[in-house]
């Protein structure tokens, strides 16, 4: 069966941006120009995705807005002729149909994917997480959805992390059987480096066959107190085989300031329009800190 829909999680608090996300949702902060969760949409719709369904909280109001038509705005474009900015504004509310429900609780990531099972139905499905921006020549995603058209099993995107940061993922253990291709034997959620078995780490990408629904329905509450994924497809691979795809790309952390600063940073020297000019300001930064 084809993989054709997708579930993005968005109804975290973001308090690692405020005061910024009292009342913008963290998803809607802009890379360069663009918001976030965008670019997490523009991956799924170039993998072959046909539906997503955001999974929102209290307070994301501003993620439907951006994906809907705003009249008054393209209307006031076009009375102006700024027929480039109209595209650039359509775009969103053109891609894919996109749907939306709450997250009442804030249970975690695997209630939050449990959230959508209804929409699911008996299909397998990606989950994309908004805090990993991922840049390669093939989407990550298509990348893992051919894997998992070859095997049929529940796929894990991963990448190696330092031994210091494996404490911030779930984290992968198993055999390499074929280049970039891993058995699951494992998975344990944010271990302490010292009981990490690995420093293979999901990257905020899966593709799960649809039984994950029935281990999430009776998911106690694991690391942070939270119902957590891993925990759930640590119990599927009971059940059946789960992969591991070492995806090819580039993985940014927008979840965090630092990750957040360093992808626009780098976002923004792959357009030509501000390449130059960045690169001259970025120089004169160093060349004052150099001197002060």
């Amino acid at each position: 069966m084809k993989v054709k829909k997708a579930i993005i999680p968005a109804a975290g608090l973001g308090t690692r941006f405020l005061p910024a996300t009292k009342a913008m949702p963290k998803e809607m902060l802009p890379i360069v120009d663009k918001p976030a969760i965008q670019y997490i949409v523009e991956e799924a719709i170039n993998s072959g995705i046909e539906d997503i369904i955001i999974v929102t909280g209290k307070g994301k109001r501003a993620i439907e807005d951006h994906f809907d038509h705003s009249f008054e705005l393209e209307q006031n474009l076009i009375e102006k002729g700024k027929y480039d900015l109209l595209d650039q504004v359509q775009k969103p509310s053109k891609m894919v149909d996109i749907h939306y429900i709450r997250q009442k609780e804030p249970k975690g990531l695997g209630h939050a994917v449990w959230c959508a099972r209804k929409f699911i139905g008996d299909e397998p499905f990606a989950v994309l997480l908004g805090d990993d921006i991922i840049i390669s020549e093939k989407p990550c995603l298509k990348q893992m959805i051919e894997q998992y058209e070859r095997y049929n099993a529940s796929i894990l995107g991963v990448q190696m992390v330092g031994t210091k940061e494996v404490s911030r993922y779930g984290i992968v253990d198993g055999p390499v059987i074929r280049d970039r291709f891993y058995n699951v034997e494992g998975l344990i959620e944010k271990p302490d480096k010292d009981e990490a078995p690995s420093n293979l780490a999901i990257m905020g990408r899966y593709i799960l066959n649809p039984k994950i629904f029935d281990i999430l329905a009776m998911q106690g509450p694991g690391s942070g107190g939270e119902i957590q994924l891993t925990d759930a497809v640590a119990k599927l691979n009971q059940y059946e085989a789960v992969y591991a795809y070492d995806f090819e790309g580039i993985r940014y952390d927008v979840g965090e300031k630092m990750g957040f600063i360093q992808t626009t940073i780098e976002l923004a020297l792959q357009r030509e329009d501000l390449k130059t000019e960045l690169m001259d300001y970025l120089a004169s930064v160093v060349d004052r800190q150099l001197i002060g």
